[in-house]
């Protein structure tokens, strides 16, 4: 069943091979923030106006007390004006604050979109070895965390890290101008202790922030392939074993979020510790002063504001740089992700296939997908225009590698494909696969409908067309017994139709595509005898007019073939058409006798 890897055994938490630094991860993110830069200016401005009324508020209720304390209560014009001040600045602390996210809003949400569709554009262009090794649920969490890793980090890192650390100083030359150097002093001192404390240990908490992401990906991977192999689980009554497995899982996801959130408690402990000892040495400094009528009691109560406006705001401080760093975290892989180049693109002097006569010929291929395993061996034939050749052989002898050979899925070890006389590496991706259309040996349909399902081989294509492409892969007859139509939902990868209809809508998908070489993978696998016959006759009728490559295992589908290539082990032993290869009474024979008795019994 796959997936029935070591499950239980956890990997290694680490970075992956691709992640981003800190400093890379704000590179990438700086063009999106530059992207609306009036927006950006104006939420600027907003903070400005915000932090200035923020610093003026103690100032106001300095003057409240002092006017209120020295016995000028009975003009109350003046303790009216002020209160009405303080509680104007107070609004507009808030007003500026709340303009200011609204503005930048639209920032982070455009952020968030575009650096979406690059990293899923990008995943799209990776070669199909990075996909076919992938986890698929890791590297959607990757991105799902990333995605919300971002919208933080656009919100907090621009508008709480620096301004804060701005009424920090601001508020050390306040204590500096109007108390004493010594209230200015204990203040830098903590701030810095704090900060470099805050530092220090979160970059600390990151080998426990990524354990638990670890451990996260991997459960999240093992459940979805669990999920989709829901019929493998229950032909093998294996519902207790995928339980236990997942639970090894999320023991490991459980300890790991334990480690982190221990590793917190230390961390807020000692900043709320920091915070507690210089707050404490402040107002004793202010309450020695007040005593010995060096400060008046608004003064005190002026110090007492500005040390709650600090430390609050310093103490959020030290979460936002935690959330910070873990929303860095977070978005490592994401953005890692854009940092992996393809490794099949076009070459520098690519240029678009002119379509001649959908000849093709392969000169001395070799391929490997591992180098102690080789595939294919100085592999050499030809494929004339508009004739149809049939490559036979064992499993395992290289047959469907050519296919993806020919579409260009990797890179040869050596030798050539042409097409019209042309290097395939000289032509661009796009033109060279928008010439060849496929009928896979396992259909996947998206979950959609069996409408949807093929005319997305051509979503320009008109009804007509489609109509016409289901006619030909003989699928009217199923359409209409179905009370939907073709409106009829297919399911997730196709599950609620059957293998023959799943292999009827992939014919009808890649008639639609109307490209001129076709390639049929085992295309009547799946069907009944006399399904096949049906579709044969289509597939007949539909490669007149195209160059057809037919893999096949079943040797009867191929004998009308104009010639028919035997592998044996990514060699060419026998070539010939039907009537010349059983006359030669080689391997083909020997397989082609094997299939009759097969069918006799």
């Amino acid at each position: 069943m796959r997936g029935m890897r070591s499950a239980a055994k956890q990997p290694e938490p680490q970075k992956r091979s691709y992640a981003m630094s800190l400093g890379q991860s704000v590179q990438t993110l700086w063009p999106y923030l530059m992207a609306f830069k009036g927006r950006v200016l104006l939420a600027l401005l907003c903070l400005i106006a915000a932090k200035a009324a923020t610093l003026l508020v103690p100032f106001a209720l300095k003057e409240i007390v002092d006017a209120l304390d020295s016995g000028r209560q009975a003009l109350l014009v003046l303790p009216l004006a002020l209160l009405l001040l303080y509680g104007g600045l107070r609004f507009a602390t808030v007003f500026f604050g709340e303009l200011r996210d609204a503005l930048f809003g639209r920032v982070t949400e455009h952020a968030m979109r575009q650096l979406g569709l690059k990293v899923f554009q990008h995943l799209h262009q990776l070669e199909l070895s990075f996909h076919l090794d992938r986890q698929t649920g890791g590297i959607s969490r990757d991105i799902e965390r990333g995605t919300n890793g971002l919208s933080f980090l656009m919100r907090f890192l621009m508008f709480n890290i620096v301004p804060t650390l701005l009424e920090i100083l601001a508020v050390a030359v306040i204590f500096s101008l109007l108390f004493s150097p010594l209230y200015a002093l204990i203040t830098v001192v903590a701030v810095a202790l704090y900060i470099f404390f805050t530092v220090y240990v979160t970059e600390w908490r990151n080998k426990f922030i990524r354990e638990a992401n670890q451990a996260d990906n991997t459960t999240n991977s093992r459940a979805v392939d669990s999920l989709l192999n829901y019929e493998t689980v229950k032909y093998f009554n294996n519902e207790q074993y995928e339980a236990k497995i997942y639970d090894g899982f999320l023991a490991s996801w459980e300890q790991a979020r334990l480690k982190n959130r221990l590793s917190l408690l230390l961390l807020n402990s000692g900043q709320a510790l920091l915070i507690a000892l210089a707050v404490t040495a402040l107002m004793y400094l202010a309450a020695r002063d007040v005593v010995n009528a060096q400060l008046s009691l608004g003064e005190l109560v002026m110090l007492n504001a500005y040390l709650i406006q600090l430390f609050l705001p310093l103490n959020f401080l030290g979460f936002v740089y935690r959330e910070i760093r873990r929303a860095l975290t977070d978005l490592e892989n994401m953005l890692g992700l854009l940092t992996r180049k393809p490794a099949i693109v076009d070459a520098p002097d690519a240029r678009p296939w002119q379509l001649q006569a959908a000849a093709i010929s392969f000169q001395q291929v070799s391929f490997r997908y591992q180098a102690e395993r080789p595939i294919l061996q100085q592999l050499s034939f030809q494929v004339p225009s508009g004739s149809k050749v049939a490559i036979v052989g064992a499993s395992g002898a290289g047959k469907s590698t050519i296919a993806r050979l020919l579409y260009r899925f990797y890179e040869l070890e050596s030798g050539q494909i042409l097409v019209d006389g042309q290097d395939i590496r000289q032509l661009t991706l796009d033109s060279l696969r928008r010439a060849i259309a496929i009928v896979p040996q396992d259909t996947v349909l998206f979950n959609s409908s069996i409408r949807e399902n093929i005319a997305y081989a051509n979503p320009d294509a008109s009804a007509a067309e489609i109509e016409r492409a289901i006619d030909l892969a003989h699928l009217r007859e199923f359409i209409n017994s179905l009370p939907q139509g073709d409106q009829t939902q297919v399911g997730e990868r196709g599950l609620k139709v059957s293998g023959g209809e799943k292999q009827r809508i992939a014919i009808a998908r890649a008639i639609l595509k109307g490209s001129p070489i076709l390639i049929f993978d085992e295309a009547t696998s799946s069907l009944d005898s006399q399904s096949e016959q049906a579709i044969l006759s289509a597939m007949r009728e539909v490669a007149k007019q195209h160059t057809s490559l037919v893999i096949a295992h079943r040797l009867s589908t191929v004998t009308d073939a104009d010639q028919i290539l035997v592998l044996q082990h990514g060699q060419l032993i026998e070539q010939g058409n039907h009537q010349q290869l059983l006359a030669a009474n080689g391997s083909y024979a020997r397989m082609w006798r094997q299939q009759a008795e097969q069918q006799s019994e």
